[in-house]
């Protein structure tokens, strides 16, 4: 991956899944990586895996945080990015996925959804943005479904799709400052998230988010990185995601009809 490096990045949802992927990858190129998770057993079992596989001599600092308070992020993560440690790569991974019928979700998980997806990456974008400097990039991650509004998913969904609303507003802002801006859109993942959501997914979810494939969050890293080598904005990990995406653009016709084809005949369904 020739001519893309970073000195030192901030990622959000690091301790485990993509965010630990995309750090892992950061290592091996010699960059400083800052963790940042709610939960400090979990960081300290990422970091000590990390500095353990590779041998960094960069090496590995974490923060515990919920970035849903926004008062603590300005206060803790705006110190740990100050003048003298400012990042050159922000990734904003940290999210939260309670899949269930919209009938069913209480109203608490969809505010909580929105405190940590969409609430809280902007906490973070608001506190590190402002120490960045020309030629730095900014990741958001989204989701296939911030693209596509999928059955189960509408608290996931809406947080997701504000995301790259929030991510396409802010590369133009901040293309006039030299900092490129992208938008990392992965299917389903192998990551702990994706087996808790499994938990209460409905049968029709399930149905349809398995076109799109799942991936490793290995893949989705080496996605992410071959993206931002071609500055590209939106960027979507798997062959059969990229034609979703594609074909919901073209023909979203076609695309509706297939979704509502598989709502109606879940996986498990007996019908012929």
């Amino acid at each position: 991956m020739s001519g893309l490096s970073f000195r030192r990045a901030v990622i959000t949802g690091g301790s485990s899944g993509i965010g630990f992927s995309i750090a892992a990858w950061l290592i091996q190129q010699n960059t400083e990586v800052l963790l940042v998770a709610r939960d400090p057993k979990k960081l300290k079992q990422a970091a000590t895996h990390l500095t353990s596989t590779y041998g960094t001599t960069t090496g590995v600092k974490t923060l515990s945080l919920d970035i849903a308070d926004r008062a603590l992020v300005t206060e803790k993560l705006g110190k740990a990015c100050s003048d003298e440690l400012a990042p050159d790569l922000l990734v904003n991974c940290a999210g939260l996925s309670h899949p269930d019928y919209f009938q069913e979700l209480d109203s608490d998980i969809f505010d909580a959804t929105v405190r940590t997806n969409l609430t809280g990456t902007w906490n973070v974008l608001k506190t590190v943005v402002p120490y960045m400097k020309q030629g730095s990039r900014v990741v958001n991650v989204s989701s296939v479904a911030g693209l596509i509004g999928t059955f189960g998913y509408t608290a996931y969904a809406a947080t997701k799709f504000g995301i790259v609303g929030l991510s396409e507003a802010l590369r133009n802002e901040l293309s006039l400052k030299g900092i490129r801006v992208s938008v990392l859109c992965p299917p389903d993942t192998h990551t702990p998230q994706l087996e808790r959501e499994n938990l209460t997914k409905p049968p029709e979810t399930k149905a349809i988010s398995g076109n799109a494939g799942i991936l490793k969050p290995e893949q989705v890293a080496r996605a992410l990185f071959k993206g931002l080598r071609k500055n590209r904005f939106i960027i979507i990990p798997g062959f059969q995601s990229k034609m979703i995406y594609l074909l919901k653009r073209l023909f979203p016709g076609i695309i509706y009809a297939m979704i509502d084809m598989y709502a109606k005949k879940p996986i498990g369904s007996d019908d012929e």
